[in-house]
């Protein structure tokens, strides 16, 4: 039997709809990087439980609370790798979309302690409502 790799085991105790449950997995010195030149009010870093919490709240503002993460895939890289793609669902601008993203977590002594988010912003689907 194949023992699950133990960062993926870390990741799934991240809860993006309740962080601050999540706050011992999350390292304190934690960045996450946003990458995404159609929303450049939310490009950037952000630093800490706090930033992240602070990026969600900004999106979720932006989405009016739509703003939905779909796990596609999972896959460890090495030892502190991990990489996923997911599927986010919005409404943005009024529009229901979806979008596909790829995050890359980077987990050591088992703590989340960056992470990059990079949508695909060029295939963005809008759907009709």
């Amino acid at each position: 039997m194949n023992k699950e790799h133990p960062n993926i085991e870390v990741l799934k105790r991240l809860d993006l709809t309740n962080l601050s449950a999540s706050a011992e997995v999350i390292a304190e010195d934690f960045v996450w990087h946003y990458y995404n030149p159609e929303l450049p009010d939310l490009e950037g870093d952000y630093l800490g439980l706090s930033g992240l919490t602070d990026f969600f709240k900004i999106l979720a503002g932006r989405t009016r609370g739509s703003f939905k993460v779909n796990p596609l895939s999972i896959t460890p890289l090495g030892d502190e790798l991990i990489i996923t793609h997911v599927k986010d669902t919005m409404l943005l601008e009024g529009k229901p979309m979806e979008i596909d993203a790829v995050v890359l977590w980077c987990i050591i002594d088992g703590k989340i302690k960056e992470a990059w988010d990079i949508p695909v912003i060029r295939t963005a689907t809008f759907l009709e409502s």
